[in-house]
């Protein structure tokens, strides 16, 4: 997969290319955008150009080959979700004693390695960092150029305090991606020590266009949807669940129409009570809290006299009847109940109970 394969931010592209050809690319690297922007991806890419062992160039710029040894190994990450399986499940083998003193990294070549937040609390943990510490000042063993990729901005406090003392000191042999939807959550001595690269998000006919590809199988009207709502980014796009997101959607709006109506409940009880405890139950109950806030700003679009901004364009029809109910307080209240709800979650409450109390709240709202 050359550089060209990379779909939009053509102009981001040619210069961190225009860097490694001048070799004047810098030591740290804060690639930002919106999540399936393609951030990893593109850091995956960087780490293949400065470490491949037969480069080319295309356009005049360096590429590379994606065949070699060293292209290969690093492309093997490229599956970060499965790698991160694979680093927890061998974590939970270890014994109990083992266990809390162990921190994940997804590492298929010797001199490439990739820092994921650490779960529970998926944070960048200070032992992570020492790992980076402990390494980077030793020169690379297959490679050209040691590189480090942490996949997420949720430092720990401690973490990002060591991070600094290397990003002071950098070795000449060794390249840090820090990959982040909001650069803002950095330290400001990190960002000022590295070059940011923002990750502009694609036009929503070029996503629709990319979907027609990529997505045969979905209806022309799905692909409309997904290119709204995946809000520029194709990796979010290309993975996204239709069905999943239609499913919560309608839920979403019973809950809605529910609060909005001021009437009779059994069906949103009924509703409710589907959103259990456990790891499934919490996926689609964040999925529906995603669901619920992307209507309610379609509902302010509406109310605004701005519908060319609406995302869930499928049923618009029937959020414009919607919007006649709902003004600008009550949305403001509806968005203000979420965040509880979502507070609540991360107490361990009762979603289905939190879920009948937004409902019921929102009609005084």
């Amino acid at each position: 997969m050359p550089f060209s394969d990379f779909q939009g931010n053509a102009v981001t592209i040619h210069r961190l290319r225009d860097m490694l050809a001048r070799e004047r690319f810098p030591h740290a690297v804060i690639l930002s955008g919106a999540r399936g922007a393609g951030k990893y991806t593109l850091a995956l890419m960087l780490a293949q150009a400065l470490n491949c062992q037969t480069p080319t160039v295309t356009d005049g710029l360096p590429d590379f080959c994606g065949q070699c040894s060293n292209c290969r190994r690093i492309a093997q990450s490229a599956d970060l979700d499965a790698r991160f399986a694979e680093a927890v499940e061998a974590r939970e083998g270890l014994r109990e004693a083992d266990k809390k003193d162990t921190r994940l990294f997804v590492q298929t070549h010797p001199d490439v390695l990739i820092v994921p937040p650490d779960p529970p609390q998926m944070m960048i943990k200070v032992d992570q960092v020492r790992r980076v510490i402990e390494t980077i000042y030793y020169r690379p063993a297959e490679a050209r150029e040691r590189v480090y990729i942490f996949t997420d901005s949720a430092f720990m406090k401690e973490a990002a305090n060591s991070l600094l003392k290397v990003l002071e000191e950098p070795p000449e042999f060794a390249t840090i991606f820090l990959l982040s939807e909001n650069p803002g959550e950095l330290l400001p001595t990190l960002r000022s020590r590295s070059m940011v690269f923002p990750l502009a998000a694609m036009p929503v006919e070029e996503v629709e266009a990319y979907l027609a590809e990529q997505r045969p199988e979905w209806k022309p009207q799905q692909r409309a949807l997904v290119a709204r709502l995946s809000e520029g980014a194709l990796g979010r796009a290309r993975s996204f669940d239709v069905e999943a997101y239609i499913a919560a959607r309608a839920d979403a709006l019973a809950i809605l129409n529910s609060a909005l109506s001021e009437g009779e409940h059994t069906q949103l009880f009924k509703i409710t009570e589907s959103y259990r405890a456990g790891a499934e139950g919490r996926d689609k109950t964040e999925q529906l809290l995603r669901t619920l806030y992307s209507l309610l700003r379609d509902l302010m679009f509406l109310g605004s006299g701005a519908p060319g901004l609406v995302q869930n364009t499928d049923i618009q029809g029937q959020l414009t009847k919607s919007a006649e109910s709902a003004d600008f307080e009550w949305i403001a209240a509806a968005s203000d109940r979420l965040a509880e709800v979502e507070r609540g979650m991360r107490r361990n409450l009762l979603r289905s109970l939190s879920l009948d109390g937004l409902s019921l709240a929102l009609e005084k709202a």
